[in-house]
């Protein structure tokens, strides 16, 4: 009786629920939990619960007086619930995005370890500051916000727009997503504190904007920021891409250019509208209303800005001024010494013998030495 046994798969399945099994399927384990609120507006039980994690809230437009008035909103503790949802689509975006886009280009270019970790930073990077620039610059166009900037101080606090609303939920749902991010992409222990504190800032400055109403101002500032970002992140992936130096110099000359002037410019808009405009405006304090024009939180939000932008200023001149002495340091070749050919240590030897005898005797042992020796019999 003969058996025939089955084929051996050479790749093994990990254990269900182990670390290896929920790095390797965690975008369909996230797109599993976010299909139980899209399920969940199905279900007329369900559907009020569902609802408060997937449309925005807190509306204070009355639309009984006006039903053609345009519905404005506020903030709110249900925002959380909307967070929350769009920070599992962020790691689903995440997921798409590495897996059948950066993961194919990256084999590509054969990039070392190193290289590739900068490689998919700067992908992700790029794609979620340029989103959010147009974004911002079509919600800035649409409001009219940058021809009426006094508006920044004499309507504070502004309304929030669905769109501009749902702009800052979704900042909030990305910065919260870089944390498991650096479990579900294995990020080495080196890099993790820098990716901590770079999603950490961007967090508080996102989410201090937001719970104080100062979210026209800080639209007007991420786009600064984003589109600086986005540059010097995209010079970057042309020097992994392009073996072309003019095109990396070119590339990097307008990054560095632009990035300089938004920090530039972030500080000077920050300092008019915290300590110019909203100083000419009433002093009050009403959490109810949203309404936090006090001495403290202008002094306080006009210095931790210009602060950082300074600092962040500080490092990159501070960092192009070390790169610049690197390329202008003229670079040492070391050269071997030429090794001089050596004597043949019989000749050495035989010179060295005869120049101890005196000319007569040295001719006549030359003599000798040139005469043929004689055949053994």
């Amino acid at each position: 009786m003969v058996t025939v046994k089955g084929r051996k798969s050479s790749s093994k399945n990990p254990p269900i629920l182990s670390h290896e099994f929920v790095i390797q399927n965690h975008a369909d384990i996230v797109s599993c939990v976010a299909m139980v609120f899209v399920i969940g507006l199905m279900v007329q039980v369900t559907s009020p619960w569902a609802y408060m994690f997937i449309a925005i809230h807190h509306n204070v437009t009355n639309t009984t007086e006006d039903p053609t008035a345009v519905i404005k909103y506020t903030t709110g503790w249900k925002d959380a619930c909307a967070v929350f949802f769009y920070f599992l689509i962020a790691i689903i975006m995440h997921a798409v995005l590495q897996e059948y886009i950066f993961d194919k280009i990256s084999k590509r270019l054969h990039l070392s370890k190193v290289k590739l970790s900068k490689f998919n930073e700067s992908s992700q990077l790029i794609v979620f500051y340029t989103l959010s620039a147009l974004w911002a610059i079509d919600i800035i166009i649409r409001e009219n916000i940058l021809l009426n900037i006094w508006a920044l101080w004499e309507e504070y606090p502004a309304p929030m727009s669905a769109s501009l609303k749902l702009f800052f939920i979704g900042q909030l749902s990305y910065w919260l997503h870089c944390y498991p991010e650096l479990y579900f992409q294995r990020i080495k222990k080196e890099d993790i504190l820098q990716r901590v504190l770079h999603a950490t800032i961007g967090l508080i400055f996102t989410f201090a904007a937001y719970f104080f109403n100062f979210q026209h101002l800080a639209l007007i500032l991420l786009t600064l920021h984003y589109v600086g970002d986005a540059l010097l992140h995209a010079a970057r992936l042309v020097h992994f891409i392009s073996q072309k130096e003019k095109r990396t110099k070119l590339s990097f000359l307008v990054a560095n250019s632009t990035y300089a002037f938004a920090r530039i410019v972030t500080i000077g808009l920050t300092c008019v509208v915290f300590l110019y405009g909203l100083r000419k405006q009433e002093f009050k304090f009403d959490y109810a209303t949203g309404n936090f024009n006090t001495p403290p939180v202008q002094f306080s939000a006009a210095l931790i800005i210009s602060l950082f932008q300074g600092y962040l200023l500080y490092f990159f001149i501070k960092k192009q001024i070390k790169r610049a002495r690197e390329n202008a340091a003229p670079v040492v070749v070391k050269t071997k010494p030429k090794q001089k050919p050596k004597k043949r240590e019989g000749k050495k030897s035989a010179l060295s013998e005869d120049d101890d005898l005196p000319e007569v005797d040295q001719a006549t042992k030359k003599n000798l030495r040139n005469r043929p020796s004689a055949k053994a019999k």
